[in-house]
């Protein structure tokens, strides 16, 4: 049986790591210290799109980490730690686990690759968001897509063929970019308006001003990316264009950022709009939408700490 570790085992973090408990040998890591308290001595218990509750130990400093190796180390902490969570788990990587992020934003897969271990780099339509120590709330089953940023194909389709055999869809591609790419417009563009209302998700899909600013945040990104070399494997504003047109139901998850600020925690937006906003000044193409909602997403961020 496989040995992985899942590390943030928070919103959809807990959801990969109850699923894959049942098909694989499961520990968790997150700074969480009651929430990793609870998992390890009640299980994890995940509501809605999954109702289930896995039992595996969770630590809270990876220090505490025995060190039977791991055959995969899975990151889906936020962004701007992952620097850090890589360097306290050195002493695990001499076995060359394959390294798997499937978080949001940029910067992370070069990181891990620069470990020399064979990396994993996907986007997943998944969410999830944690209620309470020991309890996840999975709010959308969608697909993950993942592929080999450092290693060949091979080194990925075992974790692949083990994220669907839990019940989590999946795709393996050579090259799973184009979907990287599309799924990073739309956090970019999502996340950072539902923070900035207050976590109100009908506000940014009925309320006619926001919805022309996020269409206008789109096609910002688009440039960028495009300006980058990059294309998108489906239309990053699909699912906003369906709700806007009734054809799907508002959901019920303002995204990630609200959910940061609402806990006066560091939000991704230096990886995500603030990434788009760099990139655009190197490039020389004018972003006015994103480097002022990029601004005022670091202004949420002051406020909510103060």
């Amino acid at each position: 049986m496989k040995r992985i570790l899942v590390a943030g085992v928070g919103g959809i973090g807990g959801v990969v790591a109850a699923r894959l408990a049942g098909q694989a040998q499961v520990v968790g890591l997150d700074i969480h210290e009651a929430h990793a308290r609870s998992i390890s001595e009640y299980g994890l218990a995940i509501e809605g799109a999954s109702c289930l509750r896995a039992q595996f130990p969770c630590l809270s400093h990876a220090a505490d980490l025995l060190q039977a190796p791991f055959d995969a180390i899975v990151f889906l902490v936020k962004s701007g730690a992952t620097a850090a969570v890589l360097h306290d788990l050195r002493p695990h990587l001499a076995s060359r686990p394959l390294l798997v992020t499937l978080q949001n934003g940029m910067g992370n897969a070069e990181l891990l690759a620069a470990t020399g271990a064979p990396v994993a780099r996907g986007a997943t339509m998944s969410a999830g968001r944690l209620v309470a120590p020991g309890q996840v709330e999975h709010l959308v089953r969608g697909t993950t897509w993942i592929g080999p940023w450092q290693g060949g194909i091979e080194d990925v389709r075992w974790f692949g063929e083990l994220l669907r055999a839990s019940g989590l869809p999946c795709e393996v591609i050579d090259d799973p970019m184009d979907a990287i790419w599309s799924k990073f417009v739309f956090n970019c563009v999502m996340d950072p308006v539902g923070a900035l209302l207050a976590g109100h998700d009908a506000a940014r899909h009925e309320v006619p001003e926001i919805c022309e600013l996020l269409d206008t945040l789109a096609d910002e990104c688009g440039q960028v990316v495009r300006a980058l070399g990059g294309s998108f494997a489906f239309e990053p504003m699909a699912l906003v264009h369906k709700v806007r047109s009734g054809a799907v139901p508002l959901p019920r998850h303002a995204g990630s950022m609200a959910l940061d600020i609402a806990r006066g925690t560091p939000t991704e937006i230096d990886a995500l709009t603030g990434w788009v906003v760099a990139q655009a000044a190197r490039l020389g193409i004018p972003v006015p939408a994103c480097r002022t909602v990029t601004a005022l997403v670091r202004g949420l961020e002051f406020a909510a700490r103060a």
